[in-house]
């Protein structure tokens, strides 16, 4: 029973900065890669980050490069998003996602897994 539940979105003013968690059940965070991608109405998705299993390596998309920072809590099987200097582009709606056992970051695959999603919404 995989698990993904986002929150912590919300509006913010440019410039501005939003954490947002992953709250993970029915695994072990520390076994799979886990990232966020995001979608914008009329824009295909767009992976933000990931972080491997071993929590050695993480991966930014240019766009969010120097602004936005992955990490995760092991003992609380939590994943985060670190967002500052938010921008009108950033906003989508951000998902949390799973790649499948032994799957690498870098792409989705077809048991890629991610929740319902948190909305983030950059407006003065």
């Amino acid at each position: 029973q995989v698990r993904l539940v986002e929150s912590g979105g919300g509006l913010v003013q440019p410039g501005g900065s939003l954490r947002l968690s992953c709250a993970a059940s029915g695994f072990r965070l520390d076994d799979y890669a886990i990232g966020w991608f995001r979608q914008a109405p009329g824009k295909e998705r767009e992976g933000v980050s990931c972080i491997s299993s071993s929590g050695g390596s993480t991966y930014y998309a240019d766009s969010v490069k120097g602004r936005f920072t992955i990490s995760r809590d092991n003992a609380k099987n939590t994943l985060y998003l670190q967002m500052n200097s938010l921008q009108p582009e950033d906003t989508a709606v951000y998902y949390c996602y799973r790649q499948g056992w032994g799957r690498p970051c870098g792409r989705y695959y077809v048991d890629t897994t991610w929740g319902q999603g948190t909305q983030v919404t950059v407006s003065s």
